[in-house]
């Protein structure tokens, strides 16, 4: 079954168009790997918040992809337009 990863940020907030670009620079990426299915950006401007929604295969495939961008770097690049470190959330979609 697949899961549902949120992770909430709080963003620096003059740091947010900077985020903007390094997003569109890599979110392809973590679109292409093994196991997402989807990530979808949305900002609450007002709270200076953003929400990735993703959707993975499973929690390993998300936990095999943090590991890789841990690896190589682009966590610590992302993390540098948080306020924190971001909230992760697994989900999985309950039969009602």
């Amino acid at each position: 079954m697949n899961t549902r990863v949120t992770l909430h940020c709080s963003l620096i907030a003059e740091k947010k168009e900077e985020l903007i670009l390094f997003l569109e620079k890599n979110l392809a990426n973590v679109r292409s790997f093994p196991g997402c299915i989807s990530v979808d950006v949305l900002f609450d401007n007002d709270n200076r918040e953003m929400l990735l929604e993703e959707q993975w295969l499973s929690i390993e495939h998300h936990k095999e992809y943090i590991k890789f961008i841990t690896d190589n770097g682009i966590l610590d690049s992302l993390c540098l337009f948080f306020d924190n470190l971001p909230t992760i959330k697994y989900f999985s979609k309950a039969d009602l």
